[in-house]
């Protein structure tokens, strides 16, 4: 990934050629490889709203009713003792945060719709703070225009996380570095008229 900083010094032709250049498919932002580096195993996480690379339902955004999409996954691996969810765009400026969720127990293979926000779910996970500073899930609400790509990756750790509620994504990938034994992902876009 090119530095922007690097390409103001050389003038606005070179940013904004940069600009066009292809976005790095990490499935977000560049501080999370280093979370997962060697991970081979593999989770596949679906959901019954909307299916890979589709558009979001609308019901799912700030600009419906706000509440997190049903999503399930399998390939949990054994020795799981505790799974994470991160949501982000990693098309704004910046990567947004939509949804940090941890200490979900190894047992639980789905989410319904509409995970309640507050700091202890039903089922024991802990919700964290979002970019919109708030717990639990804030869903897309890009500004009009192209559509945004929005990543629900779901971790499988070694560990159960002394974490409180209301982490940040940061602290999160701090306390997984090292634990993860798997990892996948759903992506799906949304567009602002």
């Amino acid at each position: 990934m090119v530095d922007r900083r690097y390409l103001l010094k050389l003038g606005w032709g070179a940013l904004a050629l940069a600009s066009l250049a292809p976005v790095a498919c990490s499935g977000g932002d560049d501080a999370e490889p280093a979370v997962d580096a060697g991970v081979s195993a593999s989770i596949v996480v679906t959901s019954t709203a909307f299916s890979e690379g589709a558009a979001i339902p609308i019901k799912y955004s700030c600009d419906g009713d706000d509440v997190s999409p049903p999503l399930s996954w399998t390939g949990v691996p054994e020795g799981t003792r505790s799974l994470a969810l991160i949501s982000d765009d990693p098309d704004a400026r910046g990567t947004w945060v939509h949804w940090v969720l941890y200490g979900i127990t190894a047992d639980v293979d789905e989410l319904s719709e509409a995970v309640v926000t507050a700091d202890v779910t039903a089922m024991g996970a802990k919700n964290g703070t979002n970019d919109f500073k708030r717990l639990g899930y804030g869903g897309p609400c890009p500004p009009k225009g192209s559509p945004h790509r929005y990543f629900f990756k779901v971790y499988a750790l070694d560990v159960e996380l002394d974490l409180d509620s209301g982490a940040k994504k940061k602290e999160l990938l701090e306390a997984m570095e090292g634990h993860v034994l798997a990892r996948g992902q759903l992506m799906g876009t949304y567009q602002r008229q």
